[in-house]
């Protein structure tokens, strides 16, 4: 079902998140301060920060809300003001599989606008979060003359490059446990102790079975190190979990 309304919304969707999106009565001044906080902005001078602000348009949205679906055309790219965005991709079945978070400071859709091409993913907010957005033909009117952002950018796609690489080698080398324990901790380290997530949905992120997550997230709860909240993970011990995560759990 979750495919189907997919499917009949996907043409609509970003017109229809435009015309229910709440905008937030900010300061060019304050919209400047979010796109500093960019690494890939951050050696910008006060002049170009200021141009660049000028051109971002500020939106925001509720816990649940599609920015944008996979495969719609990059019209823009995004810079996370506050709150949290959660990049996914859907399979045939309409099953869900996150592949990365976003948090304040954090740009996403660079990928697509740089190419040219569809988002290669989905991205939702995970809670209550503000935007600047940056229209794809004004963002590279703005690289023309400042090819030290274009490096900037490259380096980061490299990074995350790298990132996938290793998550790669993780899966093929590590035990499912020390998978496990090593979402969480990045989770933990990109979004703070509180996880809003499902064990089904660390199970997706870690590559292995629901079964496999609830047992051993129930082994990390008896063992003081995780609890549970109204469908929410809390790390209690990051110590012992970045522990688990480098070498055999030993509870």
């Amino acid at each position: 079902m979750r495919v189907i309304s997919r499917l009949a919304m996907e043409g609509d969707l970003q017109r229809l998140n435009l015309e229910r999106e709440e905008h937030i009565d900010l300061q060019n001044t304050s919209k400047a301060e979010v796109v500093r906080c960019s690494f890939i902005f951050s050696k910008l001078s006060d002049d170009e920060l200021a141009e660049l602000a000028n051109l971002a348009i500020e939106r925001s949205f509720a816990a649940g809300d599609y920015i944008f679906w996979e495969g719609d055309a990059p019209v823009w790219f995004y810079i996370v003001a506050e709150g949290q965005v959660k990049a996914l991709k859907h399979s045939s079945s309409g099953k869900e599989f996150i592949i990365a978070f976003f948090g304040p400071g954090e740009i996403f859709g660079e990928v697509a606008v740089f190419e040219n091409k569809p988002y290669p993913a989905s991205a939702q907010s995970v809670a209550e979060t503000k935007v600047l957005a940056i229209r794809r033909e004004d963002f590279l009117a703005f690289l023309a003359s400042r090819p030290q952002v274009a490096l900037r950018i490259i380096n980061i796609l490299g990074g995350r490059l790298r990132e996938a690489q290793s998550r790669l080698r993780d899966f093929a080398g590590e035990r499912v446990e020390q998978r496990l324990a090593r979402t969480l901790l990045k989770l933990s380290l990109k979004l703070g102790p509180t996880l809003p997530f499902t064990r089904q949905e660390i199970a997706d992120m870690a590559g292995t079975t629901t079964e496999t997550a609830i047992r051993f997230m129930s082994r990390l709860k008896d063992g003081g190190i995780i609890r549970s909240v109204r469908g929410k993970t809390v790390i209690l011990d990051e110590a012992k979990l970045r522990l688990l995560s480098e070498g055999p759990p030993k509870l």
